[in-house]
Parts: structure tokens; C-alpha cells; sequence
């Protein structure tokens, strides 16, 4: 049943893989969601999206309400000002140019109800700045970064911006809460938020161990997946140095510190392999060859992470 929380009415904004996907969480939550995007071809995209994810939950045993309902939750159309004319909640998740939110927020202030939560899914541009552009609504300016599948995994980083209010951080951290995720309270408006810093400072010392020699790229790749991230997934890294005594680890950090990357720039591994044309998944290789299509290897690694919240169930 939804929680007294949920938000009647949401509005994402930006119908992308990330649109589709926030859709689709608020929808089987019973929150009725309109879908909004400038091109019919990206909601006939995000339509067929949400079938495919409803297809993946309920093949995983992860899908807890009809298909049917779902699909009937969400709306879709090429109007921003009507979709946000009524609704609780705006979710935008356009492309990561802080010009074009800038713009789609004035449109959003403009038409939305003046209660309105007007939230980003921003993974790193300044809420301040994107709230810049709303100064008369820049209190109910907020961000709310969820990662990729939003139906799949757990936390969603809910950002204060210097102008955001605290009754806007609380309505989201509800609305996150009422359709079963759980809020990352993120209470500086620091770039890169809390997950991509974390993230981003191993792929930094990963990068570097492998352009320095001191193991080879599969071999780091299997000591993060293997080793420290299925650790991970059950205690945190304080948690770590907790069951492992804070003075020994005080002791490998104040030893280890000085030894690790605190290179400013991405460096070769990147620069290399984007110049021969390997760009990632859609090339057919990046730091690895891939001899599937993207929705295939995407799909191959949604199964792992269910397979993981089942065990963890």
C-alpha cells in the first residue's frame, strides 16, 4: 500500500534511461508519475523501457506489484508545463549541462504548484548553482541522485543546496522513503556528492596502480569485485576498521596515505584507449573487449546486483 508519504503526483522530467527507470519506481509504488520529454521518440523509448524493467523484475522475483497497474501509473507527453501543473514532486533528469537545467527550472518554478518539491537528479553539478536560476524558488530547489538502475538499487543522495530549505530535504527524504529507498542525506553541496567521490577516488587509485605496474588491469578489476566490493556490500568502511581495531588501522593510514594517487587529471589509461576508439560498451571495448550488445552486457550485470539484494534479503 503507499505510505501517507508517497507523493500523489510526480513529474520526471527527461524520459533517458534514468527517466524511464525513476518513472517506474514511484509508479509501482502507486504514485501516479507523468513522464515528460521534448521528442516522441524518447517516450516511445521510455515506454518500451518500462516494459523491459518490468520484464527483468518479475523474471528476478523482485516485482511486488501487477505489471499492468504499473504501466497504467504512468503518463506520458511532450507538455512540461501541463505534466507539472498539479504534482507533488518534479524529478528532472535532462542532460548534465547546468545551461539547459538552469532552463528547464525556470520552466518547472514557472509552472509547478508553488508547493512543489523541484528536485534534480543531478550526479555532480552544484544544486546551488541549478537553484541560481529559481531565485524565488530556490528553496524548494534539491537534489535527488539516484543511481542507474533507480529500480534496483537502494540509496538515493538527497543534496542541500546554501538556498535549500530543511522542510524540502525532509519532504524528499520521505518521498524516497515511501517508495522503499533509502535517503543519503548529503548536507554540504560538495561536487561530486558522496557516492561519485568514493567511487571516483578508487577508480583514481585503480587507474594508478595499473598505469604504475603494480598489477595488471584484470587483476585489480577482480580485487575490487572480488575481494573488497562483495566485503563492502555487507559492512562499510568504517564498520571495517571497527571490527578491525581503529589504532591498527590508524596506523596503516597514517603509513599508507602518503603512497596513494592524488593525480588531478584522469591520465593514460583513458587517454589511450579513447584515442584507438575504445569508448566503452557501445564500441565493443573500452578497458575490456565486449562481444555482446549494451543492452545485453547492462542486462548481464542488473542480474548480478539482483542476484546480490536477493542473497542480502
Amino acid at each position: 500500500m503507499p505510505s501517507d508519504t508517497l507523493p500523489s503526483t510526480v513529474a520526471v522530467v527527461g524520459a533517458g534511461t534514468m527517466g524511464h527507470g525513476l518513472a517506474l519506481q514511484f509508479a509501482r509504488h502507486g504514485a501516479g508519475v507523468t513522464l515528460v520529454d521534448h521528442r516522441e521518440s524518447n517516450l516511445d523509448d521510455a515506454r518500451a523501457g518500462v516494459d523491459d524493467a518490468l520484464d527483468f523484475l518479475a523474471a528476478e522475483g523482485l516485482l511486488d506489484a501487477n505489471p499492468a497497474a504499473v504501466r497504467a501509473h504512468i503518463d506520458y507527453t511532450l507538455d512540461t508545463s501541463a505534466a507539472v501543473a498539479s504534482v507533488d514532486l518534479v524529478v528532472e533528469t535532462v542532460s548534465e549541462d547546468l545551461s539547459v537545467k538552469q532552463r528547464v527550472f525556470a520552466e518547472l518554478a514557472a509552472a509547478a504548484p508553488d508547493d512543489a518539491v523541484l528536485a534534480t537528479n543531478t550526479s555532480g553539478i552544484p544544486i546551488t548553482d541549478i537553484a541560481a536560476a529559481v531565485p524565488g524558488a530556490a528553496d524548494r530547489v534539491v537534489g535527488c541522485h539516484w543511481w542507474n538502475p533507480p529500480y534496483l538499487l537502494p540509496t538515493v543522495e538527497v543534496v542541500r543546496g546554501e538556498t535549500t530549505s530543511d522542510e524540502t530535504v525532509d519532504r524528499t527524504a520521505a518521498f524516497v522513503e515511501a517508495v522503499n529507498r533509502e535517503p543519503i542525506r548529503v548536507e554540504r553541496d560538495v561536487p561530486g556528492f558522496v557516492w561519485n567521490r568514493i567511487q571516483f577516488a578508487v577508480l583514481r587509485e585503480c587507474t594508478h596502480l595499473v598505469s604504475e605496474g603494480v598489477a595488471s588491469l584484470a587483476d585489480v578489476e577482480r580485487a575490487v569485485r572480488d575481494g573488497y566490493a562483495l566485503r563492502t556490500a555487507v559492512v562499510g568502511p568504517f564498520e571495517t576498521a571497527d571490527l578491525a581495531g581503529l589504532d591498527l588501522f590508524r596506523t596503516i593510514a597514517a603509513d599508507l596515505y602518503p603512497h596513494l594517487s592524488d593525480a588531478d587529471e584522469p591520465g593514460p589509461l583513458f587517454d589511450e584507449r579513447l584515442a584507438a576508439g575504445r569508448g566503452g560498451v557501445e564500441d565493443g571495448a573500452g578497458f575490456h573487449e565486449y562481444d555482446a550488445s549494451p543492452v545485453d552486457v547492462i542486462r548481464r550485470r542488473d542480474e548480478r546486483v539482483a542476484a546480490i539484494r536477493r542473497a542480502l534479503d
